[in-house]
């Protein structure tokens, strides 16, 4: 048993180093409805900056992908959101554009999850520990300290997108991130599904 624990730690870690190779370099942009153009330090800051205003609270970091199909392109979603239960939230989120109809089910959910697992990446150990060590002097007046990644898919028999939840679950907790589904993804399912509706091209960068 304990050799299967190190073998899939040790598959977990190659994953999340992978991943990392691949968005160093690449430059991430961020906005929200007061400021545009922020890069991913930004972005920590403000993350930082709103747990250090009452370190004392049960704070969710989540990270979340929702996609829509529009007449001539596909539209990504992604937000990053750090909520203090009960207390509000601050958020912010990524534009990609894919210039095709992705209307193959399983490819527009794993992409999804890709992106998921790109902004996961970018909150390295050092930044994890960083915000957790906001926390962790409040832990006996009951702070906590979450980092989830939400997915747009259901396990309900109804829900066409239940036969992805094993894949798409084992690969957010590759990230360190706990996986959360419907109806409980609002990072996915709500807030970033806002977004995809609008039928617009700008402010989003363009993938093939």
């Amino acid at each position: 048993m304990s050799r299967l624990r190190t073998a899939e730690g040790t598959l977990n870690e190659r994953l999340q180093i992978l991943i990392m190779e691949q968005v160093q370099g690449i430059p991430y942009f961020f906005q929200n409805i007061t400021e545009k153009n922020m890069t991913f330090d930004h972005v920590f800051q403000r993350i930082s900056d709103f747990i250090k205003r009452d370190p004392k609270g049960n704070f969710r970091l989540i990270v979340g992908t929702d996609s829509q199909v529009h007449k001539r392109h596909t539209l990504f979603i992604s937000a990053i959101i750090i909520q203090r239960q009960g207390k509000g939230a601050w958020l912010c989120i990524r534009k990609e554009l894919v210039p095709r109809k992705m209307l193959h089910l399983h490819e527009r959910i794993s992409r999804e999850t890709s992106l998921t697992e790109e902004l996961a990446a970018l909150f390295t150990d050092d930044h994890k520990n960083a915000l957790v060590d906001l926390v962790l002097p409040h832990v006996y007046d009951g702070a906590s300290f979450t980092l989830e990644g939400h997915i747009d898919i259901g396990s309900g028999q109804r829900n066409k997108t239940n036969v992805f939840v094993k894949e798409m679950a084992t690969r957010i907790r590759a990230m360190g991130l706990v996986p959360v589904i419907k109806p409980d993804s609002f990072g996915a399912s709500c807030v970033a599904n806002k977004y995809t509706k609008r039928n617009s091209l700008t402010e989003g960068k363009k993938i093939i």
